[in-house]
């Protein structure tokens, strides 16, 4: 059975949904197929533009630096307008569930590893915490949840300068759950709240509270009813409370994955949760459909306009073998030296080449071959599946995502109105 549609993405990271919803609100009927769920539930939940400027140093405004990005930087090629459209499609499926957005400005969040870290938008739950904020602060880690020390955290915080006394501590949660227990566990007993557990884990903080104005927490307070659960702590323990950003699996990650989810379903995309395995194209040789894999069969979803968001080398976007770098969805040209000794530099930390793999696209994000020709003239690329930038050295990556995917998914949608 052939499916038609004027817009199908591809990938449902936060690249393709930003696209989907950014098509949508041209008028077009849009269908996003991803494989797999969205890699939110395994980051941090911080939202970052440009933390780091190329000379690496700290940058307090992200955009005072586009203009010293590389000309094949993916902030060079779509500009400043087109992050801050990004951003503003953020702020709307994020609504109160983030802060940030009245201002260009980075803030700066403590992380569970104790380091600082910039970032353009945060979670609200984790607004008590900023690091420029004065105010002393106790961290309280849980026995049973070994992925955040908070003593040490708290060591590793003072070590960095932060403008505040911090200090850590470390509490049995009640119910004493075990030792490999999931964060969601955490999180659902004080969403329930059925044997009173946020009291009671207060009542185990104020043991240790000496009276710090502030009280983080691992990122675990609650999945559906967070703000209810602070609001509780807040009350019991006379201070303000924060989370701290983890590592995967994220609940602040999952919160904003629901928040898409459901910005998704109001603009009436379709989403279907299978892997592109083919595609066709016409007699032009524009694309004409992608071909998906169901129960064995390969069923084309066929489309006017294209966008391809399935991620770097990370998301699978990009498969990689000793020989070469490839984009196995449509094929795409992906730059790279030919001896793979060039791909990494020996030291450890060094700039490496392969971090800025991806494929080649100008500045109306659609793919380039070898030879700088437009690939298929109704595709464009969006997130890190585009090379020239390294996410991870820049902080860059959720802001890339959305800047890119809006860009490319309001010029798909504009196509076949």
């Amino acid at each position: 059975m052939a499916i038609e549609d004027d817009v199908l993405v591809v990938g449902g990271g936060v690249a393709g949904m930003t696209a989907a919803l950014a098509a949508a609100d041209e008028g077009a009927s849009v269908r996003l197929v991803t494989k797999k769920q969205s890699t939110l539930r395994h980051a941090s939940g911080l939202v970052d533009v440009l933390g780091y400027a190329p000379d690496g140093k700290l940058l307090a405004d992200p955009f005072d630096a586009l203009t010293d990005l590389p000309a094949d930087h993916p902030y060079a090629l779509v500009g400043a307008e087109a992050i801050r459209a990004g951003l503003e499609r953020f702020d709307a499926v994020a609504g109160e569930l983030y802060r940030g957005g009245h201002t260009e400005k980075n803030a700066l969040l403590p992380t569970h590893g104790g380091t600082v870290k910039p970032t353009a938008r945060y979670p609200a739950s984790a607004a008590a915490g900023l690091a420029s904020d004065d105010r002393d602060a106790l961290l309280v880690g849980f026995e049973t949840l070994t992925d955040f020390d908070a003593p040490l955290a708290a060591e590793h915080l003072e070590a960095a300068s932060v403008p505040f006394d911090v200090r850590g501590a470390t509490v049995s949660f009640p119910g004493e759950p075990r030792a490999d227990a999931k964060v969601t566990r955490y999180a659902h007993a004080l969403d329930e709240d059925a044997d009173g557990e946020r009291a009671r884990l207060a009542a185990r903080v104020a043991r240790v509270h000496d009276g710090e104005p502030r009280v983080g927490f691992p990122a675990v307070l609650g999945q559906d009813h967070p703000a209810d659960v602070r609001a509780t702590l807040e009350a019991e323990l006379d201070a303000d409370v924060f989370e701290v950003p983890m590592g995967p699996p994220s609940l602040p990650g999952i919160r904003l994955e629901y928040a898409f989810r459901a910005a998704l379903d109001d603009a009436g995309v379709h989403t279907v949760r299978r892997p592109v395995v083919d595609y066709e194209t016409d007699d032009e040789g524009r694309l004409s459909a992608a071909v998906v894999e169901r129960n064995g069969q390969h069923v084309p979803h066929y489309a006017d306009s294209f966008v391809l968001a399935t991620g770097g080398l990370v998301g699978k976007g990009l498969d990689s073998d000793r020989e070469a770098v490839r984009e196995p969805v449509f094929d795409c040209h992906v730059p790279q030296p030919e001896d793979r000794y060039d791909w990494f530099r020996d030291e450890a930390f060094g700039e490496q080449p392969y971090a800025r793999f991806g494929v080649d696209v100008g500045d109306d994000l659609r793919p380039r071959d070898e030879d700088g020709r437009i690939e298929f003239e109704n595709l464009r690329a969006a997130g890190s599946v585009i090379g020239g930038y390294d996410f991870a050295t820049e902080c860059s990556g959720t802001g890339v995502s959305l800047a890119t995917g809006d860009a490319a998914g309001a010029a798909a949608g504009a196509d076949t109105q």
